[in-house]
């Protein structure tokens, strides 16, 4: 007699968590410019003290490269990530999440013995604790390795959520509706 196959019942319950382009683009626009600023203010200094007097058309072009140079740098930035930005799926059947160009993870909501998150804001990263590593499957393809972090013997999976929609509050109260009782 032979055994019917598995059937996995409707995905509709599902949430999907992802990195909006346009927000990862103005943040690395912001974070370029935060970085760029001062390098051209100690420029200015360096030139001063060398007694290189600066005139007008100099002061121009420093903030011709002040708006220039970050718009530039994030443009390439979110290019390079277009496809491979950081994503978290959670349904019925399992929890699949990637961190920005890294290969995606999946595991089953039994094999999930934690979730949480640590720093705040962009900086934002959620961290999950698989109950057995062989019940972990990393995605074939391109992509880094998934990162992680180990304590003591345990290994957990870090995504960077912060900049993630509809954001890592929402993100953390969905994973925690899914997760087994352990009771």
């Amino acid at each position: 007699m032979a055994h019917p196959a598995q059937v996995l019942g409707p995905a509709d319950d599902a949430a999907t968590f992802f990195q909006p382009r346009g927000l990862v683009f103005v943040t690395m626009m912001w974070v370029a410019a935060a970085v760029w600023a001062p390098c051209l203010g100690l420029y200015l200094l360096v030139l001063v003290a060398l007694g290189t007097r600066l005139k007008p058309a100099d002061l121009v072009t420093v903030l011709e490269s002040l708006l220039i140079v970050p718009v530039v740098t994030a443009a390439v930035g979110i290019l390079i990530a277009w496809r491979r930005l950081g994503h978290l799926h959670s349904s019925v059947h399992h929890l699949e999440f990637a961190a920005t160009g890294r290969r995606a993870v999946s595991l089953p909501w039994s094999a999930v013995a934690a979730v949480g998150l640590r720093h705040r804001g962009v900086f934002t990263e959620l961290i999950v604790t698989p109950a057995a590593p062989d019940a972990v499957t990393v995605a074939p393809g391109p992509g880094l390795r998934p990162r992680t972090r180990r304590r003591g013997g345990e290994v957990a999976y870090v995504v960077d959520v912060g900049l993630m929609s509809p954001g890592p509050r929402t993100l953390l109260a969905e994973l925690h509706r899914r997760i087994p009782s352990k009771v």
